[in-house]
């Protein structure tokens, strides 16, 4: 559904975005994270065709986001994070309008306004103008007004910015559906723990460039080395640490006569063999869990590392 092949924008001497390549099957979310100012919403912007690549190219839905702009432009619905919201309309008004921009009949833009409005708890402010609402309620406007042609792709820019715990949710758990439902999403977002809800590839942008991309699980392997976990024990074992029999490639950590932490490359394999081992040296094993790592952790990795090389240069 998404595909750049060396995506560049260039602002006279600046190189917002650089050679960006990634790619994103119907049904999964990207989530794009990355410092104010890296290139995220540039990004965006040359994936709806807004904005026309310096170098490279992205297909769209199948479209070219170059030759076939207009086509690019109906098959997205967009979230930035300038919402662009008409103070002085209604929100049914302002639905309807974009109805309208997108050729939905009259009992479309109804059916779809009506939905929307009450599905994100908008439906008894419908009359107001839009200029009364809350930053929140303003968020979910937005959101439903990118929803409102049923488009196969979505590209939301800090979708659950300013709305409290219980209407974020909301906006999280729709997101989800509509995956389930085969639309691709992408996602930029500063919200961690969202991301890692939410999203089935994560790429990491620093000035322009994609520093890492992956499954969660694969940017835990690559920034964080082998998981960790901690063994501890319902009652006192002293056996000494050169009478553990680790499987092969485990790596003791640290040992007390309550706890064991080792570093496990292969979990799958090694795990079971460590506790036929404690068992048979009759060791009371009381919990056996995996050290949390988090995607906050994969993240200042990477970018400690990427400032790390720009001071050595």
């Amino acid at each position: 559904m998404i595909e750049t092949t060396d995506l560049s924008k260039q602002f006279h001497d600046f190189m917002a975005v650089d050679g960006v390549n990634f790619s994103v099957q119907p049904g999964q979310i990207l989530a794009l994270l990355g410092q104010n100012g890296a290139g995220k919403t540039t990004t965006v912007r040359m994936l709806t065709a807004l904005l026309e690549p310096t170098r490279g190219t992205a297909r769209v839905a199948g479209y070219d986001v170059v030759k076939n702009g207009h086509d690019v432009r109906a098959s997205v619905g967009v979230l930035t994070e300038q919402h662009g919201l008409y103070m002085r309309m209604s929100a049914i008004e302002y639905l309807d309008f974009f109805g309208q921009v997108y050729s939905l009949s009259p009992a479309a833009r109804k059916s779809r306004s009506d939905h929307l409005l009450e599905y994100f708890g908008l439906a008894e402010a419908a009359q107001r103008r839009i200029g009364e609402y809350s930053k929140g309620m303003r968020q979910k406007l937005a959101l439903a007004r990118a929803m409102m042609h049923d488009p196969g792709v979505l590209l939301l820019d800090e979708p659950t910015s300013a709305m409290d715990p219980e209407s974020a949710r909301l906006v999280r758990d729709e997101i989800a559906r509509l995956k389930s439902s085969k639309r691709t999403i992408v996602i930029c977002s500063h919200n961690l723990t969202e991301v890692e809800a939410l999203a089935d590839q994560i790429a990491i942008i620093y000035r322009g460039k994609i520093l890492v991309q992956g499954t969660l699980e694969e940017l835990k392997q690559k920034m964080l080395g082998a998981p960790e976990y901690e063994i501890k024990f319902s009652k006192a074992w002293d056996a000494p640490a050169s009478a553990l029999e680790l499987p092969e490639g485990v790596e003791l950590l640290t040992q007390t006569t309550t706890s064991l932490k080792v570093r496990v490359p292969h979990p799958q394999e090694s795990n079971p063999l460590i506790l036929k081992m404690l068992s048979s040296k009759s060791a009371s094993v009381m919990a056996f869990q995996e050290e949390p790592r988090t995607l906050e952790q994969v993240y200042l990795r990477v970018m400690a590392e990427a400032k790390g090389r720009e001071n050595v240069h």
